[in-house]
């Protein structure tokens, strides 16, 4: 009689070295190219990426920078605005959508996000409008779209822009009414992308890139970029030094070809997560959007405030990692209070930080990992 003993491998929230191995000829070649190059700050593999990148989106322009903190900033940025104009945002999302509005002397004004699929509530969103109101600036969380279309209507009518804080959602898709199919990132005035290791497009460091489909305001981004230069030594704006390096743009153009493969990896692992957790009422899984495909940059559960960080104990002795995005909400940070907000200004965001936790979920997520997972997860309750 034979016993085979059948062992998995440790799960992990994000696996890079796996994705790594399965494209390592490809990636290995890129970065040997750069090095024999030894052109390292715009070397030839950062225009070819910002060419396919654009591409792949459909957009006019991308402009790729050095994270996607520096995206957002660049965006308002180009935008010509003034210090106390106001820019309409959610509390429940990165701290970089609203550290850059209030780094440059803008004013954040938050509006709540839904419960469903967490990204800006719309309803609420000319409440919030005043007559400092100068940018709409949605944060499509998670992997889905914020309701493009509202928001662009939204902002036509009061002549606003729209920065869309796409850095979660590169390669999701919104369908609108009239049945056109955009890009996230792409619907707004300026969309803003991160290349973080983790992202579903990432990088080996940190890199981020900026979308528009106007040709001005992608001329003042590259300027801003590159510290104000229109030529050489020659500045006619107050800029910053933002670049995304080659070793990374070499990296990230091996990546991108690839992209779709991630995506639709994600999606699996998001079916067998909803399938395994659908007879387990305790848990509510992610919504997702009529109008937004999910790319699934998290995948993010909702359970009982009061049970969350016991359920998050029991999984880590289970081996099983979790994380909490977000456990505060920007509105109740010490860095914000200064805006005058107070606890139960939000309360759809402040529920959310107390309940949501998210799962493992990478490329590399194999069917016995997920079945472990969920399992460990239903045995706690």
């Amino acid at each position: 009689m034979h016993v085979f003993l059948w062992i998995m491998k440790p799960v992990q929230m994000v696996d890079l070295q796996g994705q790594y191995a399965n494209i390592r000829e490809e990636i290995d070649e890129a970065v040997r190219r750069v090095l024999a190059e030894a052109c390292y700050i715009n070397g030839p593999a950062v225009p070819d990426f910002a060419s396919a990148l654009a591409a792949y989106t459909g957009v006019s322009h991308a402009v790729t920078c050095a994270s996607g903190t520096d995206a957002l900033q660049l965006a308002l940025m180009a935008l010509g605005l003034q210090p106390g104009d106001e820019v309409i945002t959610v509390p429940f999302t990165f701290v970089s959508t609203v550290e850059v509005v209030a780094a440059l002397g803008l004013k954040p004004v938050f509006v709540d996000v839904r419960p469903d699929t967490f990204c800006m509530d719309v309803s609420k969103l000319e409440a919030a409008m005043t007559s400092r109101t100068k940018v709409i600036l949605p944060a499509h969380l998670f992997g889905q779209c914020a309701d493009m279309e509202t928001i662009m209507r939204s902002a036509s009518a009061h002549h606003l822009f729209v920065v869309e804080d796409a850095c979660q959602a590169l390669g999701a898709q919104v369908t609108f009414s009239d049945g056109s199919v955009h890009q996230a990132g792409t619907m707004g005035d300026i969309g803003c992308i991160s290349f973080f290791p983790t992202k579903n497009l990432g990088c080996f460091g940190d890199g981020g890139a900026v979308f528009t489909h106007d040709d001005d305001l992608a001329a003042r981004i590259r300027s801003i970029a590159n510290h104000g230069m229109s030529q050489k030594y020659y500045y006619d704006q107050v800029g910053i030094n933002s670049r995304l390096d080659t070793l990374q743009a070499a990296v990230l153009q091996v990546k991108l070809r690839h992209l779709d493969e991630y995506i639709q990896s994600r999606q699996h692992a998001a079916r067998l997560y909803d399938e395994a957790l659908a007879d387990c009422p305790a848990v509510i899984t992610p919504a997702k959007a009529s109008f937004s495909t999910h790319t699934y940059h998290q995948y993010t559960l909702r359970v009982a405030a009061e049970h969350r960080n016991a359920l998050r104990q029991q999984l880590a002795d289970a081996e099983v990692p979790t994380m909490v995005y977000y456990p505060c909400p920007l509105h109740l940070q010490t860095a914000y209070r200064d805006l005058g907000y107070r606890e139960g200004d939000f309360p759809v965001s402040e529920a959310l930080s107390k309940e949501v936790f998210s799962l493992p979920m990478h490329t590399e997520l194999t069917p016995d990992q997920i079945q472990y997972i969920t399992k460990q997860l239903k045995n706690v309750f």
